[in-house]
């Protein structure tokens, strides 16, 4: 395997230079690197310049609709475990029209990767607010300026009982490689959220700008990535601007072993049929029952 076969030869339509070219880049390396077979891998996305991101991996996709990569993904996980499940979207997929789906999913903890290429506005729609638009930024629908206080995601999905939960940044591409394949080595549900800058219609926080304000783990003083306590206060020192996996909990049961689903066959592979057997004993008992 090669990382171009992980393209399939379709030109992504995004905007010269946005970040998320490389955030697609990294994924194809991610899966060459841990040698993943193309038709053992799914990646779900949403709406958005980042729901196109399934339509250019050579791998199994589905294009669903806005905020509903989460749903998907977690059946497609739960229906087949064999498969390498990627679910991809924005910040407005995540933290707004699918923010009750990506809590929930942290919580459930289910085996699979949700990357967020996180550009602070509304690209698809021509520059509008997002939830974790920064106070005062100025856009097409807030013209004075955002005035609602911005989601913080890192805070929320710790919250929420994260089990995963890294940074990366667009520009910082190895590091961003070595992140998605920690995320989909985890055993659980990893949250890799990506500061992938909208070069059209977010001349704030631009390249340059997270360049002088991203810092890695190390330099905020977090060193032990299994430390809760420890991660919430990088986070809050740097407030939020911090690159690196953040914190990881191997030891968190997952939904399927919670489940009991971890032992079983994929459910792709057990037969639908009841026997005849099944089928008489359910009847049986429905007369009982009546």
């Amino acid at each position: 395997m090669s990382m171009k076969e992980y393209s399939n030869g379709v030109k992504p339509n995004w905007c010269p230079g946005c970040g998320d070219f490389s955030v697609l880049r990294s994924m194809q390396t991610a899966a060459d690197h841990l040698e993943i077979p193309r038709e053992k891998m799914v990646v779900v996305s949403g709406i958005g310049c980042s729901g196109r991101l399934s339509g250019y991996m050579n791998t199994y996709g589905f294009h669903s609709v806005h905020g509903r990569s989460l749903p998907v993904a977690q059946s497609v996980k739960l229906s087949n475990k064999e498969l390498t499940v990627v679910a991809a979207g924005g910040d407005g997929d995540a933290f707004a029209i699918g923010m009750s789906h990506t809590l929930h999913a942290i919580r459930r903890n289910v085996n699979l990767t949700y990357l967020v290429m996180n550009n602070q506005v509304y690209g698809l729609t021509k520059g509008h607010t997002s939830p974790v638009s920064e106070m005062g930024l100025k856009t097409k629908s807030a013209p004075a300026g955002a005035m609602d206080i911005p989601v913080h995601p890192g805070l929320l999905a710790l919250g929420a009982g994260a089990s995963f939960y890294a940074q990366g940044f667009s520009l910082e591409q190895d590091e961003l490689v070595e992140l998605i394949k920690a995320g989909i080595e985890h055993k659980g549900f990893s949250l890799i959220n990506i500061f992938s800058p909208c070069i059209t219609y977010n001349k704030t926080n631009t390249y340059e700008w997270f360049r002088n304000h991203l810092v890695t783990c190390e330099e905020a003083g977090h060193v032990d990535q299994g430390d809760l306590s420890s991660a919430l206060t990088a986070l809050q020192k740097t407030q939020g601007l911090l690159r690196g996996i953040v914190y990881q909990n191997p030891d968190m049961p997952t939904f399927e072993e919670n489940h009991r689903l971890a032992s079983n066959k994929p459910l792709v592979k057990v037969p639908l049929e009841p026997t005849r057997e099944q089928f008489q004993r359910w009847t049986d008992r429905f007369r009982m029952e009546r």
